[in-house]
């Protein structure tokens, strides 16, 4: 579908208007209206299009834009086998299915792909899960890794700056907490975030990667939460990681 200008630039932007009211993420906004499954007063929405929310009527699958939600945060522990999105065409588990007793409509903060287990983030509040998310924002995320192969070696390299996927990317922290038999497992703490970065990081030292786990994003920590549980974050997680991203953004 065409991408068009905005017609009139006071208007605040749809995909604005969804991330706002908890619908999606903006990217993901985004795609809802490229695949036509947004329609504003009647006619399907484009790509830079405006909107007033409580004047223009706004569709979304052919369902009324509900008010604005409440801010909601919560932190999951993302089991194995689960895909990081709300709906799957293909049918596979998605994180929707363990959230559904949280009585709001929340989102992923990002991703974790589907062999991957441990700290997700969901919110329906989309600034945040933007600013969380975006690598720009460098907010810090802690995984431990199970590897085969000589974990050793590996973790010089590790310490370096690598290229992945064209860009130059390094580690914040690396730890070698433990060694095995046939490998050992890693501490690692990034700041960019990108698709499946410290899986690549790995496999470009020559590591296998058995398990895969994400135990803190910025100042907010996994604890004792079980797979498959999620709970709110406390008041005190909520100004924790807002007043991080505050201070990243100055």
């Amino acid at each position: 579908m065409r991408e068009m200008a905005v017609s009139n630039q006071q208007l605040p932007r749809l995909q604005k208007i969804l991330s706002a009211h908890g619908v999606a993420s903006r990217r993901g906004a985004e795609s809802m209206i490229r695949e036509g499954r947004v329609c504003v007063n009647g006619e399907v929405a484009v790509i830079g299009q405006g909107a007033m929310p409580g004047k223009d009527e706004i569709l979304v699958d052919g369902v009324p834009l509900a008010d604005k939600s409440e801010p909601v945060y919560i932190m999951l522990n993302k089991p194995r086998g689960y895909i990081t999105t709300m709906n799957d065409e293909r049918g596979r588990k998605t994180v929707r299915e363990l959230v559904a007793g949280v009585g709001e409509r929340v989102y992923p903060v990002g991703r974790l792909d589907c062999d991957s287990e441990g700290l997700l983030l969901m919110t329906n509040d989309g600034e945040f899960s933007n600013m969380v998310a975006h690598p720009s924002f460098e907010v810090e995320k802690t995984y431990m890794a199970a590897v085969r192969g000589d974990a050793e070696k590996a973790e010089g390299l590790l310490r370096g700056p690598m290229e992945i996927d064209g860009r130059t990317v390094n580690a914040l922290a690396v730890k070698l907490t433990r060694q095995t038999q046939d490998g050992g497992v890693f501490s690692v703490t990034i700041k960019e975030g990108r698709n499946r970065q410290v899986r690549k990081m790995l496999a470009e030292c020559g590591l296998v990667v058995t398990s895969l786990k994400r135990v803190s994003v910025g100042p907010i920590k996994l604890g004792g939460l079980k797979a498959g549980q999620w709970r709110r974050l406390t008041p005190g997680e909520q100004r924790s990681i807002l007043e991080k991203i505050s201070h990243e953004s100055v």
